[in-house]
């Protein structure tokens, strides 16, 4: 992505160049390594990081604005030796990290706030997405999905399962649902949905 010198976000923060990136690199320590796609203005990654002081995490973040002023957050509070924000589409981002098998969980929340048709190929839960998620998780690793639109969790679910890579890993066996969120950390979105009582429907997957 080339921006004007004078764009209000033209430092905004980037993967390092190259074709293969190592997440430690990014994120350096000795702790499960984490990736959120999409975390907006940050909610969930800085809950995450009170939930599980040993948790590595990075969020990628297409836009470039609120990639900056979080990943800036991070660095101000002391978590920017384990949290991190770039300012990245996770489409062409997650093919460049590896190593495989590196990661211990994905989180996707109420992604894809698009509805004309014209958008479909903006949608995140895709083929390329999935092929990259599996590629990344270690064994045992998840991938969370949830979002408030039920016609939105039909799709995710369904073209997850038809990937067929994953299993369900869901409150009961044989399926992907869950109840709760089990991470103790929320999303912005997820917060304020839970407060207009509007319902949750929250998936995970597991890696065998």
């Amino acid at each position: 992505m080339s921006l004007r010198p004078n764009h209000p976000y033209a430092d905004a923060p980037r993967l390092p160049e190259g074709d293969s990136v190592v997440i430690e690199a990014i994120v350096p320590g000795t702790g499960p390594i984490e990736i959120e796609i999409g975390p907006g203005r940050g909610g969930f990654v800085f809950e995450r990081c009170a939930a599980d002081p040993a948790v590595r995490i990075l969020g990628l973040e297409v836009r470039l604005k609120w990639a900056t002023i979080v990943d800036n957050r991070l660095k101000k509070v002391g978590l920017g030796d384990r949290a991190r924000v770039l300012a990245e589409d996770a489409k062409t981002a997650l093919p460049r990290l590896g190593p495989d098998g590196s990661v211990r969980a994905f989180f996707v929340h109420f992604p894809d706030p698009w509805w004309k048709k014209r958008h479909e190929k903006r949608l995140v839960v895709g083929d390329v997405l999935l092929a990259n998620v599996v590629r990344l998780l270690a064994p045992g690793g998840e991938l969370f999905v949830q979002t408030d639109v039920e016609d939105r969790a039909l799709r995710y679910a369904a073209e997850i399962d038809r990937n067929g890579s994953l299993v369900p890993a869901g409150d009961t066996a044989g399926s992907a649902a869950l109840a709760e969120n089990p991470y103790g950390a929320r999303s912005p979105r997820e917060h304020r949905s839970i407060a207009d009582g509007l319902p949750v429907y929250r998936f995970r997957w597991r890696k065998p």
